[in-house]
Parts: C-alpha cells; sequence; structure tokens
C-alpha cells in the first residue's frame, strides 16, 4: 500500500489532488497505538488506495484545523472530498466497515 508523509505545508495540496481514498493518519512517537498503527496498518487488506501520515507534533496547523483531541486520529479524504473523522478501533474488519460508512457520507470541505 502507498504511503504519504503529509505536512502543514503541503497536505491539502496533496489531499486534494490526490484521485482515490486515502486514510489520513495524525500520530506522535510517543503514543504507543500510533506507534503499533505505523507497523501494522500497511500490512492490512483495507478498502483504501493510500496512507498519509500526519506528526501531530511538527504540524500543529493541521492538528487545530482538523481539531485532533486524540491520537491516533484518523480521517477519510476521497477524490479531493473530506469525508470527516473515523471512529474505529484499529482492527481490519472494524477499519474496513467503518471506511464504508464514512464513504457514504456526504462530502464537506477540507478543515
Amino acid at each position: 500500500m502507498r504511503e504519504l508523509e503529509l505536512t502543514d505545508f503541503d497536505a491539502d495540496q496533496q489531499l486534494l489532488g490526490l484521485p482515490g481514498t486515502s486514510l489520513v493518519i495524525f500520530t506522535s512517537i510517543g503514543c504507543a497505538s500510533c506507534r503499533w498503527a505505523r507497523r501494522h496498518l500497511s500490512q492490512m487488506p483495507l478498502g483504501i488506495d493510500r496512507l498519509c501520515w500526519i506528526d501531530a507534533g511538527n504540524n500543529g496547523g493541521l492538528v487545530q484545523r482538523y481539531e485532533v483531541f486524540h491520537l491516533p486520529a484518523l480521517f477519510v479524504v476521497r477524490d479531493g472530498q473530506f469525508l470527516g473523522a473515523l471512529r474505529s478501533t484499529l482492527q481490519g474488519d472494524d477499519l474496513n466497515r467503518n471506511l464504508d460508512e464514512a464513504l457514504a457520507r456526504q462530502a464537506e470541505e477540507l478543515p
């Protein structure tokens, strides 16, 4: 699975221009669940085209705009359209079920 590292400087441009479905994940090096996600999510059979990682410690502008309150924080973007937060455990079946629900939502503007 393709993985990208996004920052305050390039996230909007990347997310607006990427075709397909992106799972945007805010993480921090001090977060055990975040480290687990970094090691395992790319190996899971998820219904997405790519993982987009954002280091919350280094990208405060995005953290504020996306209103990130806990880590890891997951969001869904498809074809440049923001589909909101993904509330899910980090288990494959649960992630895919919640992804399907997110993909059925009405799109919004990127934060």
